[in-house]
Formats: C-alpha cells, sequence, structure tokens
C-alpha cells in the first residue's frame, strides 16, 4: 500500500519517448520483499473513542458507528468488515470482543485498563481470510481525556502509543514489471493491478474488495483501497534514493486517520 514519484522531465517529444520507453524497462526499486518497522511509526494522534453504559457498546469512531448491547452475544452489525459483534463485560477493568464474518470468528480482542485509568492494553488475535495461521498483536493507547462517570473504565478516547504483533504482519512483497503490479503478503492479502487501469480484485481481506494504483514517480506508488466500491484507504509509498527504506502514508479515509511508517528491504 503506497507511492510518490519525481519525474525527470525530458524537452523534446523524441527524448521524452526515449525516456518512457527506459522506465518501462527499468527494474522498479519497490520490487522485492519489505519488512515494516514498527518502532519507527508515527501513529495519527486523533483518537479511538468508544464506551460501555448502561449495559451497551457504543463505537463512536466506527465508520459508521454502531451500538450492541455487551451480552456476550452475536449482534448484527451493518456495513463493517464483520456481520456481527459480541461484547462483554469480563470484570471492571476489562472488556472482549469477539467479530465475525459469515458466522467466522475473524477477530477477538481483550482490552483491558491500568489501575490508574491512564493506560489500555490491547490484545488482539485476527484471523485472516485466506490463511489458517492466525496473527497477534499486542497495542497500547494513552487516554486523552477524564473518564466520564457511569461508564465501564476501558471506556474514553485512546491515541495509539505502540504495537507490535506476528512477524509475517509486517511482510509485504511488489513485483512491477512495466504497467502491471502485484502484491503479497504471508497472510494471503494480496492483488494484481494495472498502473492507471481502474479497480482491480482485492484478495483476502475482509474489509477491502478491490484496488486501484497509481504511479505517482519512478520512486513512489499510491494505492486506494474500496469495500464494495467506497474508498476506505489510501496509502502511498515512497523508496528512499538508496533503495533500503520505503516510507509509507497511510490515509484511513473511512476515520480520517493518517499513519506513517517505515518498511525496511528484506
Amino acid at each position: 500500500m503506497n507511492r510518490i514519484k519525481l519525474y525527470v522531465f525530458c524537452t523534446l517529444i523524441f527524448v521524452a519517448a526515449f525516456c518512457a520507453a527506459t522506465a518501462s524497462r527499468a527494474e522498479s526499486p519497490l520490487n522485492g520483499t519489505w519488512k515494516t518497522d514498527i518502532s519507527q511509526t508515527k501513529w495519527s494522534p486523533k483518537p479511538l473513542i468508544f464506551y460501555i453504559s448502561g449495559g451497551w457498546y457504543h463505537c463512536v469512531t466506527c465508520n459508521p458507528t454502531y451500538d450492541v448491547a455487551a451480552d456476550g452475544q452475536d449482534h448484527p452489525v451493518a456495513n463493517q468488515a464483520f456481520d456481527t459483534a459480541a461484547v462483554m463485560i469480563v470484570d471492571p477493568h476489562t472488556i472482549s470482543l469477539t467479530y465475525k464474518k459469515d458466522s467466522k470468528v475473524i477477530s477477538e480482542q481483550t482490552r483491558t485498563v491500568s489501575a490508574d485509568g491512564k493506560t489500555l492494553t490491547v490484545h488482539l488475535t485476527a484471523h485472516p481470510k485466506d490463511s489458517d495461521k492466525p496473527l497477534t498483536f499486542d497495542m497500547k493507547a494513552k487516554r486523552d481525556g477524564v473518564l466520564r462517570p457511569g461508564v465501564h473504565a476501558t471506556s474514553g478516547k485512546w491515541i495509539t502509543q505502540q504495537q507490535k504483533g506476528s512477524e509475517d504482519a509486517y511482510l509485504t512483497t511488489y513485483k512491477i514489471d512495466g504497467d502491471q503490479v502485484t502484491m503479497s503478503s504471508p497472510d494471503g492479502e494480496g492483488y494484481s493491478a494495472t498502473f492507471g487501469g481502474g479497480d482491480a480484485p482485492y484478495k483476502g481481506a475482509y474489509g477491502i474488495t478491490s484496488v486501484s494504483v497509481r504511479r505517482v514517480n519512478p520512486q513512489t506508488i499510491e494505492e486506494t483501497f474500496k469495500r464494495d466500491g467506497q474508498v476506505r484507504d489510501v496509502a502511498t509509498t515512497t523508496v528512499s534514493s538508496n533503495g533500503k527504506m520505503a516510507t509509507v502514508v497511510d490515509a484511513d479515509k473511512a476515520t480520517g486517520r493518517t499513519t506513517t511508517y517505515m518498511m525496511k528491504k528484506q
């Protein structure tokens, strides 16, 4: 997911044609396998907001928002990557959430707030669509503001501070040949598309169904990810001049969050 580029402008028409032909045959600097260096991630400062009150869970920053009873039972949810959500209050400082798609569990979360109420720890197990190998993640977030009265202790506004997870979750392989681009990852996600060729199917994800790819310049590409025709995310990836690192600016259009992270060529 990502890109941008600098074009070398050729003055004469025949020279421009030559430059374009040369560029199309050259090896793309994005080709190869990349690993995200999660330690260098610049997380969005925009908080995630949810709360439990009166026996109901409310996801305020989800797009669209949704509300379900926090009784541990599956409840239908519309227009999300999942179609049911089950939320359970485990104890005064912990809740669990289970999300399903077509009756299959796609992710499980445990959210626990610290004794001082300032830190939220989230443990997540994801079950990829096209892989039988689960991925696990651990995230920490800091509270923004204060806990309001009458809600569960995990409730509130939370700003992501750090994350770590399964190695496979941070690997991405690109292959660019002329105008054709292929992306794949160990968890089964990927696509084959044409630069400037419109939407192509995206496989292996519950929340993304298609992608279009634009070549911004020789070092940069822009990927636009959609679900059922609606733009959900735009990622711009730029490879460094030495070809060893890439910067990804990921704009979540559904929630208005932008996260910047680094990838290292393997």
